[in-house]
């Protein structure tokens, strides 16, 4: 059994909708016989992505609207065709790019990635709850995270930090749906591993052959709804290369550099090298 969002007829709305997980994520709800609202920047991808969806699920309902989720005139465009197509129980913020930013580097970087990956998604978040909450039936709202979010790795300071930040943001948001209406409204972080998308892939065709250690998209798609009927707040996902085990791991000692008065990130400081193989040396080929 789906959870009860995921239900016949009624709508769910994703954002970078067209490619990728997004993508996956679409025709796997189509496929539970919700309409879907894709939502995506790119014309091209998006036309190609409703006609596909359509042609395999011919009574399902599509509304392609192109847009860009750092404008706020697109996303209130967005909430307002989406509320008119039907009754959403089921948002999923998905869009988002990587645009590696340092530390220090200029604020014009760190504001494209942040607009893009954090502010559209409360964005979304402010202009939907409460329509959610006039509606009888249940909702969800599905958040996209990163496990670079959780473990931080060094090299891509912006997209950790978007991504530590759409984790926060969707744990207040869970917790605050659970005090006001309890199990009716529901908020997820899905945490994808190393997946085949043109994110980590730029330039990937449908004839580009798939490595062996990503996951695909499709597979992520499936762990959202499984583990969404199980009720879990975080969903894993795992790759052909990092098992559970292995990213229990990597976060426990994430968390333990606090506790222990580690380096920052010392799992990549060169002191601690010896250290961290030792502690995932007996899952770290499972």
């Amino acid at each position: 059994m789906n959870h009860p969002a995921i239900r016949k007829g009624a709508v769910a709305v994703i954002t970078g909708a067209a490619v990728g997980i997004g993508y996956a994520i679409a025709r796997r709800v189509a496929s539970e016989g919700m309409n879907v609202v894709l939502f995506d920047r790119d014309s091209d991808a998006l036309n190609v992505a409703s006609k596909t969806i359509l042609n395999e699920f011919p009574k399902v309902k599509l509304l392609a609207i192109q847009g860009d989720v750092t404008s706020e005139r697109d996303l209130h465009q967005l909430y307002e065709r989406s509320c008119e197509f039907g009754e959403v129980s089921l948002l999923v913020n998905n869009a988002a790019i990587i645009n590696r930013a340092g530390p220090w580097d200029g604020m014009s970087k760190w504001r494209t990635l942040m607009d893009v990956n954090f502010w559209s998604v409360l964005m979304l978040q402010h202009l939907f709850v409460e329509t959610m909450f006039s509606q009888n039936g249940a909702a969800a709202i599905v958040n996209l995270g990163s496990k670079e979010g959780i473990t931080t790795r060094p090299g891509n300071a912006a997209y950790s930090l978007s991504k530590a930040a759409i984790k926060v943001l969707t744990e207040q948001l869970a917790h605050e749906l659970r005090e006001k209406v309890g199990d009716r409204i529901s908020a997820h972080l899905l945490i994808p591993g190393y997946t085949f998308t043109p994110m980590n892939f730029p330039g990937m065709t449908s004839e580009t052959q798939k490595p062996d250690s990503p996951w695909t998209a499709d597979q992520v798609a499936n762990r959202m709804i499984e583990k969404m009927a199980e009720g879990d707040f975080y969903i894993f996902c795992e790759d052909n290369e990092s098992s559970w085990e292995l990213d229990q791991r990597r976060m426990q000692w994430a968390a333990d550099d606090m506790i222990k008065n580690r380096p920052a990130l010392s799992r990549w400081h060169e002191d601690y090298a010896d250290q961290f193989a030792a502690y995932i040396a007996d899952v770290a080929n499972k």
